[in-house]
């Protein structure tokens, strides 16, 4: 993975207004009725702050909490007699908290956290599905108000409603704060407590709501962002097989989920990587490579780039499935982003490959492409580059004159020339390493046939592991 990689899933949500309603019905202060001791009056009082908070236009939220309500809305929590009470304060609440992180955390400083808690308990299915939403949006301010609800338990009663009898809309709630739980990486959710949390994330996969789906792989998509060993979490809980098929999903927001998911997993080790390539995986890459969004070819590569930085075998896979001809095309045209992850990609294959596969990705013209990305401003592309094309020179072995020459032909030579000028240190070394090495004076010979197979002082740099009698590349 080269690059942080931006989130996805709102953090917070506020919960909107479902009937019209004007400013009017609204009495000047509602705070004295919310302490009232008439239920009747109490109720319509939280009710007009609720009503206020979930206006669209930007609601008052910071005046309601300097109006001192905050302690009182938390008392409502506690009306066990008055539920319609603790729905209107635990909705008003949940919209206080999808606001600012300061204003989050005035809810949990108001100590509303405990009663949240408790009211997942509650008889009433609107009160559980206020409370949970309330939740998500304390858990969603960061790492530290997460442990802190996990550490009063949260895990239990949320994964309990997640049953045959509840509603769509409730579990979508449920869901969302799940992929709340699984993100944040600077600390990662207790171990745990992922563990208390894959094998919903493994039924959850198999729903069939889009919405759902697309939630439980962000889900899984933020724990394997967070290491081998949370990677191997998800692998042992047995969801990569359900994982893996989403990547032809017709929707695409699953599609970029899953393969979101896919690429984190083979960030991980030779072994994790191997697990995702038997799931037959790189059957579904050909779409995935000409898909029309330009923001999955680019995820698509950045994944084979991974599996090309693999052994010989998982750089044999990508061969035999035929995708290195289309890896190439992205390196030839293409966004930019696309581009450079089709550099890592080849690059990746010279260090890891055998000589025979190295071969095959010279025949599939990759040099001109390649050179011309010598050019562009981005030092690291750069440097991309020219490691790879200079691993390809290591083993081209007898093949070196023709290599060279293809290199020249292309216009990649002057550009390595030009790059002795470089302002970075590595990028100026290697280039005028590879011109001493492969581009100097005599040993450039119009015809090959004349030139010995080796000469006294190694002037080829042949590998010197390398068979010199290996076949021509056929060009």
């Amino acid at each position: 993975s080269h690059n942080k990689r931006d989130e996805h899933l709102l953090k917070k949500r506020n919960v909107p207004q479902e009937e019209g309603f004007d400013d009017s019905d609204i009495d000047g202060d509602y705070r004295v009725g919310a302490s009232s001791d008439n239920p009747m009056i109490q109720l319509s009082a939280v009710q007009a702050a609720r009503k206020l908070l979930s206006s669209d236009r930007n609601p008052p939220i910071d005046d309601l909490i300097n109006s001192g309500i905050l302690p009182i809305l938390v008392q409502c929590l506690e009306r066990d007699e008055s539920p319609s009470i603790q729905f209107e304060a635990a909705w008003a609440l949940t919209n206080i908290a999808s606001g600012t992180s300061a204003q989050t955390q005035a809810v949990v400083k108001a100590n509303a956290v405990p009663y949240f808690l408790r009211l997942l308990h509650s008889p009433h299915q609107n009160v559980c599905e206020q409370a949970v939403w309330a939740l998500g949006n304390i858990i969603g301010d960061g790492p530290q108000c997460r442990d802190y609800v996990i550490s009063l338990g949260v895990i239990k009663p949320l994964l309990s409603f997640i049953n045959p009898s509840i509603p769509i809309s409730f579990l979508r709630n449920v869901t969302w704060v799940i992929v709340n739980l699984c993100r944040n990486k600077d600390p990662p959710p207790p171990a745990e407590t992922i563990q208390e949390l894959l094998p919903a994330l493994g039924v959850l996969i198999q729903h069939n709501d889009t919405n759902i789906l697309v939630d439980t792989v962000w889900a899984l998509s933020y724990l394997t962002d967070g290491g081998n060993e949370q990677i191997q979490m998800v692998i042992d809980s047995g969801v990569v097989p359900h994982l893996i098929p989403l990547l032809s999903c017709q929707e695409v927001k699953v599609q970029t989920a899953a393969l979101r998911a896919v690429g984190n997993i083979v960030t991980g080790t030779d072994e994790q990587t191997q697990i995702i390539l038997n799931c037959d995986v790189l059957s579904h890459f050909p779409n995935l490579l000409t898909h029309p969004k330009e923001k999955i070819n680019k995820e698509a590569v950045w994944f084979l780039s991974n599996v090309t930085a693999g052994n010989q075998q998982q750089v044999q896979s990508v061969i035999d499935a035929g995708l290195i001809p289309m890896i190439v095309h992205h390196l030839t045209k293409g966004d930019f982003g696309t581009q450079k992850e089709a550099a890592w990609a080849i690059s990746n294959l010279t260090i890891s490959g055998k000589k025979e596969q190295v071969e095959y990705l010279v025949q599939q013209n990759v040099i001109p492409p390649f050179c011309k990305l010598l050019g562009v401003k981005d030092p690291q592309v750069i440097q991309v580059v020219l490691d790879g094309l200079n691993n390809i020179l290591k083993v081209a072995g007898s093949d070196t004159n023709t290599l060279v020459e293809m290199i020249e032909e292309c216009g990649g030579l002057e550009k390595i020339e030009a790059l002795q000028q470089h302002e970075n240190e590595d990028i100026y070394k290697l280039a005028y390493e590879i011109i001493d090495h492969y581009f100097c004076g005599d040993e450039i010979d119009e015809d090959p046939s004349l030139i010995p197979e080796t000469t006294p002082s190694g002037t080829f740099n042949f590998d010197p592991t390398a068979d010199l009698q290996t076949k021509e590349f056929n060009f």
